[in-house]
């Protein structure tokens, strides 16, 4: 009864800060992708719009308030599902028309802050819209300089910072970042799973280039 009553109550949550409240945070950030967002003309080729619809994104809050609500050290995870891959429209194809979200908010924060992490995941992302499914679970959110580790729930993700990669295979950098981000980096996915039902799809992938982290900023 206690998360129903969560769910409703988020999804009358804004989906941008509210000029009536004080809003600045930074923190850290990190995706996986279902299709690989460095690589060559031909994998790219044939990963087209039927892969990529999927994705892991989630955001460490180190300081900052959403709306004069004080956040810190708290975490939020989007896994995503699109209709067609969710960077291809970059680069001439079609963009996704329907994207569905699941959220998964620190369980360490009250009501007050679990509302503010759902507002800061919104406004961050243009791709968290239509949100399905929220659920408040332990979020462990690790990074060092060899990798970052996030494991929320049904979702987890596991990316090393160093992406090696041989100049002869002529590998471009296809896409941008799925959500605002300040010093992005590409990343290589060691592991990526999502095994919840609410968004129609589950997946467990991993070694590949299909990562971005960096740090996020808000004002």
């Amino acid at each position: 009864m206690r998360k129903t009553l969560f769910a409703v109550m988020i999804a009358a949550v804004p989906a941008f800060l509210s000029a009536s409240g004080a809003t600045i945070v930074n923190g850290d950030y990190v995706e996986a992708r279902t299709a690989e967002v460095f690589a060559g003309g031909c994998i790219q080729g044939s990963e087209g719009e039927a892969a990529g619809r999927e994705a892991i994104l989630a955001w460490r809050v180190g300081h900052g308030t959403v709306n004069g609500v004080s956040i810190d050290g708290l975490s939020v995870v989007a896994v995503v599902a699109a209709d067609v891959n969710l960077g291809t429209h970059e680069i001439g194809g079609v963009a996704p028309t329907k994207i569905r979200a699941a959220l998964r908010v620190d369980d360490r924060a009250n009501a007050a802050q679990r509302e503010a992490l759902v507002t800061l995941a919104k406004s961050l992302s243009p791709i968290v819209r239509e949100v399905v499914d929220v659920k408040a679970v332990p979020i462990a959110f690790h990074r060092d300089a060899d990798g970052l580790a996030v494991t929320a729930g049904e979702a987890s993700l596991e990316v090393a910072t160093k992406v090696d990669h041989s100049p002869t295979c002529g590998a471009l950098q296809w896409y941008t970042p799925l959500a605002r981000v300040t010093n992005s980096a590409l990343g290589h996915t060691k592991s990526e799973a999502w095994s919840g039902s609410s968004l129609g799809t589950q997946w467990s992938l991993g070694d590949k280039r299909a990562s971005f982290y960096g740090t996020f900023e808000l004002k």
